[in-house]
């Protein structure tokens, strides 16, 4: 039975035509090609001038004072802050998903960017490893320091286990303290997890981690504006996902930024944290105004505006 014979015959006829749909998908697709149009737009000119801000002179040389400065004025703000607000909760959810994993998150976006960035600068991925293993290094000096700190701590800290009232033998209404039992055979991380006492000398690794990547981040985003530049005279522009990226970098180094603007605050630990924020400097110092300077005839990485600049050679004749 022919479908348009039967349709006939209960009183409906569908007429359906090419080019009516071709219009009511053109209809449909229109809105939402302006609506790309302005969201490009918006994330050039936003782009455009955080690469501006970040490529200046003050941001590269002066943004370690700055970081500087938070770490040692920041633990005054615990006068002004309430203990009761939501980021005096150690529990927090910025803490537990973010304060955690700070290089996990750092490696993951900042390598990404570094990525996209070579690649659009000179489609080499022998260039893209060479960049990429700045991340490389820089994780593995984060794992030694770690390692190194965890040990330093275990030598010199001591595990005590307060005693009850019943345990020492002293009644309830005595004035005099509870008496701590020594455990030497315990390291900080077994002894906090026996809910026992650590006493001994720290650093604050959690201080240590934000400002190191804080560092890392600003030093590997200041190349974008120099990036945009070299694009204009070859009539080339980024892709949006370079641009996405870079966003999403800058997002992440103001969330680094506020969390230890918190730690500061909230749970002052001097001088704990500020050798924290002084062995991050030491380290982002060493990599970047040392380390990396020695170019590639070292077998160094390099600093990151190397090798990225293009250009157009020209025949000369005598």
């Amino acid at each position: 039975m022919n479908l348009k014979t039967g349709n006939s015959s209960n009183g409906f006829t569908p007429e359906i035509s090419l080019d009516k749909l071709h219009r009511m998908a053109a209809e449909l697709i229109l809105p939402g090609r302006s609506i790309l149009r302005l969201l490009n737009t918006v994330l050039e000119f936003v782009t455009n001038f955080l690469a501006r801000v970040l490529g200046s002179s003050l941001i590269r040389r002066h943004f370690h004072l700055l970081l500087s400065g938070l770490v040692l004025f920041g633990p005054v703000l615990s006068f002004w802050v309430s203990k009761y607000s939501i980021f005096a909760n150690s529990n927090h959810y910025l803490y537990r998903k973010f304060l955690r994993s700070t290089w996990g998150w750092t490696c993951i976006f900042m390598g990404s960017f570094i990525t996209l960035l070579s690649l659009s600068a000179r489609h080499s991925p022998s260039l893209s490893l060479r960049h990429l293993s700045r991340v490389g290094l820089a994780g593995l000096l984060w794992w030694g320091c770690r390692r190194l700190l965890t040990l330093l701590e275990d030598a010199a800290g001591t595990c005590y286990e307060p005693m009850t009232p019943g345990q020492d033998g002293q009644s309830l209404a005595s004035p005099v303290q509870p008496l701590l039992l020594l455990h030497e055979d315990q390291n900080k991380a077994s002894c906090l997890k026996a809910h026992m006492l650590w006493r001994g000398y720290e650093v604050s690794q959690d201080v240590l981690i934000l400002c190191f990547c804080c560092l890392l981040l600003v030093e590997e985003m200041c190349v974008f504006g120099h990036h945009l530049e070299r694009q204009k005279p070859l009539q080339r522009s980024p892709g949006t996902p370079l641009r996405i990226i870079f966003l999403l970098c800058v997002l992440l180094l103001l969330v680094w930024m506020f969390l230890l603007l918190c730690l500061l605050a909230y749970f002052p630990k001097f001088p704990s944290q500020q050798l924290g924020g002084a062995l991050g400097y030491l380290g982002w110092r060493g990599l970047y105004q040392g380390l990396y300077r020695l170019g590639s005839r070292w077998g160094c990485p390099g600093l990151p505006r190397e090798g990225l600049s293009t250009t157009v050679h020209t025949n000369k004749q005598p």
